[in-house]
């Protein structure tokens, strides 16, 4: 890691202490006002993570590259982004009865039914709305859950991170660095009942599996279609949003797994239907879809 990176990771690390330290210490409107406010500034310079997400946004949205509608798509997207990091500092300090009250769930059935008969439950989401403020309703409603964390730089904001799902709730298994069984750990969890909940619309690794998302094809993490086909836990796709100001929740019908074919015929057929729920989802929720990383096969590098 070069000198002029490890500054700027320590300038990061910096940044997101002071947030949590002082945000929710301030009034709320105004903090936020000021999110928005450096979030148009981010748009307005136009830079390569707004261009990614207006590529993308193009592609779920069918509008014209460099449109004035796709424009306000993506400012819509960047203030969507920014007050997921505001949210991120205050919910430490917002009681968990409002965080419950504030979110508006559909298909909440789904979860507590399949619970209930003692099945364990594999939540799939894609990088939508606040998913750290939907884990602190799980929570709040009486499901604590597994989840695995990408491992940020420097590690004293990887750890920040933690302590603050922790915090909310969460266990928290690194993605990497840890004792290399997490898969092992996940299907534990399940098996006994629990809940994991994961990311599961872009692995560009060798171990993604191939869909068709959008008319092109991408890859999707092979954990969460394997943890239900290993172990027989219910499989819900989960899309986030945000309603006003407070969220929302739409918890998806359970994804089947065929009767028929190999392992690995099964985990294709699964992650494809997973895939097809959170494009429905992301359609009716564009700007809150926070994708600005390259995607789709076709825009890698060549």
């Amino acid at each position: 890691m070069s000198e002029k990176t490890s500054i700027g990771d320590r300038i990061v690390a910096a940044g997101f202490a002071a947030g949590w330290k002082l945000v929710p210490l301030l009034p709320q409107r105004p903090t936020a006002a000021v999110f928005r406010l450096l979030a148009d500034r981010v748009w307005r310079k136009r830079g390569k993570s707004v261009r990614r997400l207006e590529s993308n946004l193009a592609r779920v949205t069918g509008m014209d590259a460099g449109s004035a509608e796709l424009r306000e798509l993506s400012r819509a997207g960047m203030r969507s982004y920014f007050r997921y990091f505001h949210e991120v500092f205050r919910l430490p300090s917002i009681p968990r009865p409002e965080i419950v009250r504030r979110t508006h769930v559909i298909g909440a059935e789904h979860i507590h039914d399949t619970l209930a008969t003692g099945r364990g439950v594999v939540l799939a989401l894609p990088h939508m709305g606040n998913w750290d403020a939907a884990g602190a309703w799980l929570v709040g409603v009486g499901h604590p859950f597994t989840t695995v964390a990408e491992r940020l730089r420097p590690e004293s904001l990887f750890r920040r991170y933690v302590a603050f799902r922790e915090g909310l709730g969460m266990e928290v298994l690194p993605l990497t660095g840890g004792d290399g069984h997490n898969f092992g750990t996940l299907a534990g969890r399940v098996r006994k009942g629990g809940v994991v909940c994961l990311p599961a619309e872009r692995d560009l690794t060798k171990s993604g599996i191939e869909v068709r998302f959008f008319g092109a094809t991408t890859k999707v993490p092979a954990g969460p279609p394997l943890l239900a086909v290993q172990t027989g836990a219910a499989l819900l796709p989960a899309t986030v949003y945000f309603v006003g100001d407070d969220w929302g929740i739409h918890i998806h019908e359970e994804i089947p797994v065929p009767a028929e074919g190999t392992r690995q015929e099964k985990v294709a057929a699964v992650a494809q239907a997973m895939t097809d729920v959170f494009e429905k989802g992301i359609a009716e929720h564009p700007e809150d879809w926070h994708m600005l990383q390259r995607l789709w096969l076709e825009d890698l590098p060549k």
